[in-house]
């Protein structure tokens, strides 16, 4: 199998952390890589982002279910690609969604996890390939605390309230990193109310 670096695990982490937050876009090493936009996503994008709305046909636009009027999802053709991708480049990329501009596959190989719908080989196959570096144990110790929280996580539906169901899985590797800090430490591992309490929007 072919390898791709990763980078470093620690600048990684504060990285996409940052891109989250909306700071900055994530800086990913796609080098050409379009999987992704070839995987049947339906593309979230927020009322706020007038820039991105003005460079997408309203057509190709719908309400996103179960969201605050003004979210919308933007779908993708009959191969499942998204429609602004033409000859294998975005046509909208400076103006690209906001869940674009902080897309990243690394995610995967980071918390343990791999996409579970067959139309998401692509990036499967993509996140085999990244191997991160770390530049001390504490690096190495965050790694396996991302990775232990999504473990945690898959394995406790409780967690997610009356739902009692587990997300799939990039939403859950986004929330192994808000949580991972509860596994760092060597002591008693933390109870499912213990990182419920910790997902609570403050």
């Amino acid at each position: 199998m072919t390898t791709r670096p990763a980078g470093d695990f620690g600048t990684w982490l504060r990285d996409l952390t940052v891109a989250l937050r909306g700071e900055h876009a994530s800086d990913v090493p796609c080098d050409g890589c379009t999987a992704c936009c070839t995987a049947s996503q339906f593309i979230h994008i927020e009322p706020d982002e007038t820039d991105t709305l003005a460079h997408i046909p309203a057509e190709l636009l719908f309400p996103a279910p179960m969201r605050p009027k003004g979210h919308v999802l933007m779908g993708y053709d009959e191969r499942g690609h998204c429609p602004m991708l033409v000859d294998g480049a975005c046509t909208i990329y400076d103006h690209r969604p906001r869940t674009c501009r902080t897309y990243d596959c690394r995610i995967f190989p980071a918390a343990g996890l791999e996409p579970d719908e067959a139309t998401k080989a692509l990036i499967t196959e993509r996140a085999q390939e990244w191997r991160f570096s770390y530049a001390d144990r504490t690096d190495r110790a965050r790694h396996d605390s991302v990775r232990a929280a999504a473990a945690f996580l898959a394995g406790h539906a409780e967690v997610f309230g009356d739902r009692a169901t587990v997300p799939p899985p990039t939403a859950l590797a986004l929330l192994a990193l808000r949580v991972h800090h509860l596994f760092l430490d060597a002591g008693a591992p933390p109870t499912a109310d213990d990182v419920r309490d910790a997902l609570m929007p403050t």
